[in-house]
Parts: structure tokens; sequence; C-alpha cells
């Protein structure tokens, strides 16, 4: 399970966590663009590429064995701050329709390109898959735990058998 971490005194983080403390399994995903599975930007709007660079997360993050939960941190680079600010409530549904309500540490940065041409936002995540946790034993487990090595005799010893002194 992750844990956020907020400083004492902090103003709250709104939209981010300042931190994220997790111990599971790691799945590092790639920086993500606002591309189709045929390498095709899907529009030349933000938010329609933000959206679709963060369903391109959930994707990997699902053949990893990973949820969107799981994430604990993202990097977001941006072509144009200012086109970001604009669409921000655009892009913040997009990421609660496909992240939910679960905010780890992220980092918005404005670079003067991206590789991909056209692409206006590349996203990377990081998440951790909490180890997997051994569930409670069925009361009928538990009792066959406590009894092995008491085992019940099948069947009764015939009278006198085993008395006979050795000579």
């Amino acid at each position: 399970m992750a844990k956020l971490l907020h400083p004492k005194g902090w103003a709250p983080a709104i939209g981010y966590a300042n931190g994220v403390s997790a111990e599971g399994r790691l799945v590092f995903v790639a920086g993500q663009v606002g591309w189709d599975a045929q390498s095709r930007i899907v529009s030349d709007d933000l938010a329609a590429q933000a959206r679709q660079a963060l369903a391109n997360i959930v994707a990997v993050l699902a053949e990893g064995g990973a949820k969107p939960e799981h994430i604990c941190r993202m990097t977001w680079y941006v072509v144009d701050k200012d086109d970001y600010a604009a669409k921000r409530r655009e892009i913040g549904a997009a990421y609660r329709d496909l992240i939910g309500r679960h905010f780890p540490a992220m980092t918005l940065v404005q670079v003067a390109a991206l590789l991909e041409e056209g692409a206006k936002v590349e996203i990377e995540a990081t998440a951790v898959v909490p180890p997997r946790r051994l569930s409670a034993p069925t009361p009928a487990a538990e009792r066959r735990r406590r009894t092995a090595g008491t085992a019940t005799p099948s069947r009764a010893r015939p009278k006198g058998a085993g008395d006979r002194k050795a000579p």
C-alpha cells in the first residue's frame, strides 16, 4: 500500500502528492503521447491527446499487472503551459475518468518540443504493485494445521499385541 507524504504545515497539494512511499514490484511506463495503437496522433487538441496518453498508460500498466491506483509518480511534458492551463478542467476530467481520484507525486514541465511530430503532451509513470498478501486460512484449514502431527490411529491394536517381551 502506498503512503502519501505531506509535511506538516504545508499548503494542501491539489491534484498531486508531494511524495509517495511504497513497497512492491516496480512497473515503469515510458513516456506516452496522445496516439492510438497504430501510432497516429488522435487529435490536434491538447486535452484529447492527454486523454489518449493516459489511456495508453492504463493499457501498459495492465500489461504489467498494475492498476492506476498503483501509480506513485508521473511526469508530464507539455509544449505549451498556457494551453495546459486553459484546458486544465478537460484534462482533469480525463484524468479522473481514467486514473480515478488517485493523485501520485507529479511534475509538469514545459519543453520546447517533443520527439513525435504533432505531440503536445507526453506522460511517463512509475507504479508500485504491492506484494500479494497471503489470505487468512479458512477455519477448516486452521483446524487441519493445528491437528497435524497428532494423528489418530485408524484402527485399534489387537489386545495383547506388542505386549511380548523380547527374548
